[in-house]
């Protein structure tokens, strides 16, 4: 049946079309304003938190400080120089290199002629806790017999790396407390503290968790009392003598540091190996090759 609705004319036709093109465009602008919206919204989301970030890292460090500002030797904002080992006060089995030497004869004394293995260190080196897994038995048992003296040297050079906490002096420190107040527990404590090694850039074990080690290996809590014991004195920068607080052994680490670096011809690394002063260049993280090198020593000067 033939429609008796009138055909649009020509001028209706356009006129639908622009209110169609308009309507179109006017729903185009709702939604690209929405999206900016959106957008902007998401934007202003991410910016508080990342101002919040910002904030709780600020907090953080100030924390941080707050918490560990008498760690090291001097000043954590000045230019300290470090001491020499004559000049500090060093733990009473430690020798004039900054060593602590386990021989047959016990902590604290080097057997005559003995071949001796030093072997330079730092707590937060993650190399060095792969090191000692492999070779620290094996050491703790060459130590036991006649013939092999190993030097323990722990230093700091890696404080850096823990985020303000200065986990490097912190542990060295109480291992020297323990090396000087508790000798016998000395080595445990040392593999502990890799057994229980925290990763680089942290902020690494608090100052209780390390006692919580010591505790684990023997080590009476009166003697871990003293980690975090202080003292104050005075020490050299470049602007002269200052006053400052630190951990009681902070300055013979620092010293041991700057004569480990004298030592290995001013480049630090860790770990280092020396067999009778020599470097020892052989696999440092599989068990036996060391050991193999340190008998062969041993057999070569009897």
């Amino acid at each position: 049946m033939p429609s008796t609705d009138p055909r649009p004319t020509k001028n209706q036709r356009r006129e639908e079309a622009r209110a169609k093109a308009l309507a179109l465009k006017q729903e185009q602008e709702r939604r690209a304003r929405r999206n900016r919206i959106v957008a902007i919204s998401g934007l202003a989301v991410a910016v508080v938190a990342l101002v919040a970030v910002v904030v709780g890292v600020v907090r953080q460090g100030q924390e941080t400080a707050a918490m560990y500002g008498d760690v090291v030797y001097g000043s954590a904002d000045a230019e300290v120089t470090a001491p020499a080992l004559a000049d500090v006060t060093s733990p009473s089995v430690a020798d004039e290199t900054g060593g602590i030497p386990v021989s047959a004869a016990g902590i604290g004394t080097a057997g005559e002629d003995d071949v001796v293995v030093s072997v330079y260190f730092d707590f937060m080196c993650p190399y060095c806790g792969q090191f000692d897994a492999a070779n620290g038995a094996e050491l703790e048992r060459l130590s036991a017999e006649e013939g092999v003296t190993v030097l323990y040297k722990p230093l700091s050079f890696l404080d850096g790396t823990s985020k303000g906490a200065a986990y490097s002096t912190r542990a060295a420190n109480a291992f020297a407390v323990v090396a000087d107040e508790d000798p016998d527990n000395a080595v445990a404590f040392l593999t502990a503290l890799y057994e229980n090694q925290p990763e680089e850039g942290t902020t690494g074990l608090s100052d209780a968790e390390i006692a919580d080690v010591a505790v684990e290996v023997g080590v009476p809590e009166s003697v871990t009392e003293g980690f975090t014991t202080t003292v104050e004195g005075t020490y050299e920068t470049a602007d002269g003598e200052q006053t400052g607080t630190w951990r009681t052994f902070a300055p013979f680490v620092a010293a041991a540091t700057a004569q480990a670096s004298t030592e290995l011809g001013g480049s630090l690394g860790t770990p280092t190996v020396l067999i009778d002063g020599t470097k020892w260049e052989g696999d440092l993280y599989s068990t036996g090759p060391l050991t193999a090198a340190i008998e062969e020593a041993v057999a070569a000067q009897g």
